[in-house]
C-alpha cells in the first residue's frame, strides 16, 4: 500500500545497498530520481520506477527545492567525492542524507560546513545488506528533529516494519519509532556513531560462530593421522577427539529453539548446506572501518572491548598481518630451547 506521504527524493549511489532502498521507496510511492556512475546501475534503477539521470547536475536540476538528496556511496573518499559534486548545486533549505559508514565526526564536520548555507544534514547508519530491499531495513539515524522529521515518511517506507519481531513484553500503547525499525538517535553524527558499535557487535557475533564451527570441525583430531602435534604437543587423550560433526545439521539444529539462533546463523545454515567445506569462499577477512572505529571509541571512552577488539585482530590476521610476527615467535623458541622452527 502506497504512503499517505509520497515524497520526492533524489539517489546519489545505486550499488547493492542504494538499489535496494530505490526499489522500497518507488514499490510505496515516493518519486526518485536517481544516478550513479555506472549507466547500468542507472538502468536498473529506471526499470524499478525511479528516474534515472546521468549526471548529479541533472538530478539536482530534476528536483524542486526544498531538495532531499540521500547519498549512498562508501564512505570516505567517495562520499567526499559525492558531497564536493552535490553540495555547489544545493540552495538553503535543501537537506543532505548520508547513508553509508560515515565516521561520526565525519558527519560534524560536513554538517558544520553546509550548516553556514542554510543546508541540512542527516545521517543514517542502514543495516540489512543486501536483503534489506525485501525484509526492510534497520535505520539508526542522527540530526536535528527538524530535519529528521521531514524525511520520516521515507524512513518509515524503508523500515521493516511492526511485523518484522514481536513485541517486546512489557511495551504498551502507540508503537514508537523503534518499534517500526527506525530510530532518532540523537544529533548530526549519533546515527553512524550506533551504526558503528552495531558493526562492531556484529563482527565479534560472526567470529564467535566462526570459532565454535572451527572447533567443531577439528573435534575428530584424535583419529587422524599425520597430525602435526607442535613439537609433540597435541590432546593429552586423544581417544577424546574422535567426534566427526556434520556442522550443517548442527547449524540447522541450532536455528531452532536455540539460545544463539539469530539471522546470522540462518546465513551460515545456509552456507553449509550449499558447500560444507565452503571452498568457494577465500579465508581473507576484510574490515570496513567500523570495528576499528569501535574499538578506538571504546578506548577513548576507557571502557572494556576484550571481545569485539579480538574479532578485529582477528580479521587483521586472516589477511597474513599475524605472519611476521609468528616467524619471530618460532626465531625466540629456536633461540632459547633449540626447537625446531625452520621454514619448509
Amino acid at each position: 500500500m502506497a504512503t499517505e506521504r509520497p515524497m520526492r527524493i533524489g539517489m546519489v549511489g545505486l550499488g547493492r545497498m542504494g538499489s535496494g532502498l530505490v526499489a522500497r521507496l518507488t514499490r510505496d510511492g515516493h518519486e526518485v530520481v536517481a544516478t550513479d556512475l555506472d549507466p547500468e546501475a542507472v538502468a536498473r534503477a529506471a526499470e524499478v520506477g525511479a528516474r534515472g539521470v546521468a549526471t548529479t547536475e541533472e538530478l539536482v536540476e530534476e528536483l524542486v527545492p526544498p531538495r532531499v538528496v540521500w547519498l549512498m556511496v562508501p564512505a570516505g573518499a567517495a562520499t567526499e567525492e559525492a558531497l564536493a559534486r552535490l553540495a555547489p548545486l544545493l540552495v538553503a533549505g535543501d537537506l543532505v542524507v548520508d547513508g553509508g559508514n560515515t565516521f561520526h565526526a565525519d558527519d560534524q564536520r560536513r554538517a558544520a560546513a553546509l550548516a553556514g548555507r542554510g543546508i541540512g544534514y542527516v545521517d543514517v547508519g542502514v543495516s540489512g545488506g543486501v536483503w534489506g530491499r525485501d525484509r526492510g531495513f534497520c535505520l539508526m539515524v542522527g540530526g536535528s528533529e527538524l530535519d529528521v522529521r521531514r524525511i520520516e515518511p521515507l524512513l518509515r517506507t524503508l523500515a521493516p516494519g511492526l511485523d518484522a519481531a514481536p513485541r517486546t513484553p512489557g511495551r504498551s500503547g502507540a508503537p514508537a519509532p523503534e518499534e517500526h525499525g527506525f530510530l532518532h538517535c540523537g544529533p548530526v553524527g549519533a546515527g553512524h556513531f550506533v551504526k558503528m558499535v552495531h558493526n562492531g557487535i556484529e563482527y565479534a557475533l560472526m567470529a564467535a560462530y566462526a570459532e565454535g564451527l572451527s572447533i567443531l570441525r577439528h573435534a575428530a583430531l584424535g583419529r587422524e593421522d599425520g597430525v602435526d602435534r607442535d613439537d609433540t604437543v597435541g590432546p593429552e587423550y586423544p581417544e577424546r577427539y574422535g567426534y566427526r560433526f556434520d556442522l550443517s545439521a548442527i547449524a540447522e539444529l541450532w536455528r531452532r529453539g536455540s539460545v544463539v539462533s539469530g539471522w546470522l546463523l540462518d546465513l551460515t545454515a545456509a552456507a553449509l548446506l550449499a558447500d560444507p567445506e565452503l571452498a568457494g569462499y577465500a579465508e581473507r577477512v576484510v574490515d570496513s572501518g567500523e570495528g576499528r572505529w569501535t574499538v578506538i571509541a571504546a578506548i577513548e571512552e576507557g571502557v572494556p572491548a576484550d571481545v569485539i577488539a579480538a574479532a578485529l585482530f582477528a580479521r587483521f590476521a586472516s589477511r597474513g598481518r599475524g605472519a611476521y610476527a609468528a616467524r619471530i615467535l618460532s626465531a625466540m623458541r629456536h633461540g632459547f630451547g633449540g626447537h625446531p622452527s625452520v621454514a619448509g
